[in-house]
């Protein structure tokens, strides 16, 4: 059985015709879209820099606030003994704005009113 050559080109030809119709139908199905850029090495690299700088922000976000709480438990506190001091009945108590202190007017020393 021989085969000539322009049976040769026709076989080809249907065989690439029906190849292609097999395609066209398979990937008309699909209705999703994936893209992929290929460099996810770097994105995961990105996000681990983001993560370490969210870490380092949030870190620093908490000891500020902590240095914030400390100064205005400080101020609290000095406004508390600023008023005791000065409803004391102790007569020689005086407050030291410069020290925050109630301090007694004869001997300088700290008071507790």
């Amino acid at each position: 059985m021989k085969v000539t050559l322009s049976k040769r080109i026709c076989l080809a030809a249907m065989l690439a015709l029906g190849a292609a119709a097999y395609s066209v139908g398979a990937s008309a199905e699909s209705n999703r879209l994936v893209i992929e850029s290929g460099d996810s090495a770097q994105s995961r690299q990105n996000a681990a820099m983001d993560k370490e700088q969210w870490n380092d922000t949030r870190s620093l976000r908490k000891k500020v606030n902590t240095r914030v709480e400390k100064e205005w438990d400080k101020a609290d506190v000095a406004f508390d003994t600023r008023d005791k001091c000065e409803k004391s009945s102790n007569l020689n108590a005086y407050w030291e704005p410069h020290t925050l202190r109630c301090l007694d007017r004869q001997t300088g020393r700290p008071l507790v009113p």
